[in-house]
C-alpha cells in the first residue's frame, strides 16, 4: 500500500499522471461560491454563539464535585433564574463551569448557594465572576483588527517574495474563503465561540499562509520564462505544481489533523472535556478546508487573473493555436497528452526553448 502511495506521488511529481485541476477551476469557482454563501447566509440569519467573554455576563465555577453531570446544574439555573439559557462545560475531573447572562447581587448569592447544594459541596467551593459587555467589546475589537493586520502583512510578504501581486491576491481571498467556510461550519454545529476560538481562526491563517507558500512557490519555478517557449500553456504548467504538490499537502494536512482530532473526539466527545472543543473544533475544520483551497481555490485563481495579462493571453493562444496545427498534421497522441498536461516541458531529456520543439511532419 505504502509502495503504491509513493508510486502514485512519483508519477504525478513527474507528470506522468496529472489531473486537470486548474482547467476544471469554473467547478472549483461554484462550489467554493456556494459555501461561502451559505456561510454569510447562516452567520446572518442564524449568527455566531458568541461566548461569555464576547457578551458579558456571570460564569460560576463549581470545584471538588462528586459528578460532574452537566443536567444538575442545568435544572438548578432553570429554578433559581427562569428563562436563562446557561452554558454549562466540564472542567477536568471534579470542576463544572456555569455561565449565564448578567445577574445582580441577589440573585448571584442565591444562585451560588444553589449550585453548591446541588453538587453537594461547600459553598466557598463555588466561586462567581462578572464580566461586563465593554470587556466583551474589547476581545472582540482586538480579535478582529489581529485578523485585519495578519492578512495585510501576508499579502504584503506575499507579493513581495512572489513578485506577482495576482499570487498575493489569490492567497488572501483564498484565506479568507478557509475562515468564512469555518465560521459557516462552527454557527451551524452551534459551538459557543471564546477566545480560544479566535486562536484556532487565527492559526487556521498561518496554516492556510503556509500551505499556499509551498504550492505557489511551485508554480514560480514552472512558470518561469513560461512565454520563451511554446511547449505549454502557464494554466499547464501550474496544474503540473499542484500536481507535483498535493501528496506533500495531503500529508501535511493529515500529520496536523490527527493530533487535532485525537483532541477534539477523544478529549472532547469520550472524556468530557468540553474546554478542548473551542479551539480543537476550529482547527480541524479550519486545517481541512485551508489544505483544499490551496489545491483548488488558490492556483486556480492565480491563474484565472494570469490569464488576463496580455502577454499570457497572447502566448497562450500562441501554444493552442500551434497544438491545434501538430493535430491537423498529424502529430503523435502522446506528444499532444504530454503538453496538454503541462509535463513535458520536464521530462528529463527535454529542453525548455523554441529549439526543443518537436519537429513538424512533413
Amino acid at each position: 500500500m505504502a509502495g503504491s502511495f509513493a508510486h502514485w506521488g512519483n508519477d504525478l511529481y513527474t507528470g506522468r499522471r496529472s489531473y486537470p485541476i486548474v482547467q476544471r477551476r469554473g467547478l472549483w469557482f461554484s462550489i467554493v461560491g456556494l459555501l461561502s454563501a451559505a456561510s454569510i447566509l447562516v452567520l446572518v440569519f442564524q449568527g455566531l454563539n458568541l461566548g461569555i467573554d464576547f457578551r458579558g455576563g456571570s460564569e460560576f465555577t463549581v470545584s471538588g464535585v462528586a459528578s460532574t453531570d452537566e443536567d444538575i446544574a442545568l435544572d438548578t439555573v432553570a429554578t433559581v433564574a427562569p428563562g436563562e439559557v446557561p452554558h454549562v462545560t466540564r472542567v477536568g475531573a471534579d470542576s463544572v463551569r456555569v455561565q449565564v447572562s448578567q445577574l445582580d447581587n441577589d440573585e448571584t448569592g442565591e444562585l451560588q448557594d444553589a449550585l453548591a447544594q446541588a453538587y453537594g459541596v461547600a459553598p466557598s467551593e463555588v466561586t462567581a465572576n462578572f464580566i461586563g459587555p465593554t470587556w466583551g467589546e474589547s476581545v472582540s475589537m482586538r480579535a478582529l483588527w489581529g485578523t485585519v493586520a495578519f492578512v495585510i502583512a501576508a499579502a504584503v510578504f506575499m507579493a513581495v517574495y512572489f513578485r506577482a501581486w495576482r499570487m498575493s491576491l489569490a492567497a488572501v481571498v483564498a484565506m479568507l474563503a478557509d475562515v468564512l467556510v469555518s465560521a459557516g461550519v462552527y454557527a451551524v454545529i452551534g459551538w459557543e465561540v471564546t477566545p480560544s476560538t479566535i486562536i484556532g481562526f487565527l492559526t487556521i491563517l498561518g496554516f492556510s499562509l503556509y500551505d499556499k507558500m509551498v504550492v505557489f512557490d511551485k508554480v514560480r519555478e514552472n512558470t518561469v520564462a513560461v512565454t520563451e517557449q511554446t511547449r505549454s500553456t502557464y494554466a499547464e504548467r501550474a496544474n503540473l505544481a499542484v500536481n507535483q504538490t498535493l501528496v506533500r499537502s495531503i500529508n501535511t494536512s493529515v500529520v496536523a489533523l490527527l493530533p487535532v482530532a485525537g483532541i477534539l473526539f477523544v478529549g472532547g466527545f469520550l472524556l468530557g472535556a468540553g474546554t478542548l472543543n473551542d479551539i480543537s473544533l476550529s482547527l480541524f475544520v479550519g486545517i481541512a478546508v485551508g489544505a483544499t483551497s490551496s489545491i483548488f481555490l488558490a492556483t486556480p485563481l492565480d491563474v484565472a487573473l494570469r490569464e488576463r495579462e496580455p502577454r499570457i493571453a497572447e502566448h497562450t493562444k500562441k501554444v493552442m493555436d500551434l497544438r491545434a496545427g501538430l493535430a491537423a498534421e498529424g502529430a503523435s497522441d502522446d506528444l499532444l497528452a504530454a503538453a496538454a498536461s503541462g509535463s513535458a516541458q520536464l521530462v528529463p531529456g527535454h529542453h525548455q526553448g523554441h529549439t526543443a520543439q518537436p519537429k513538424r511532419r512533413r
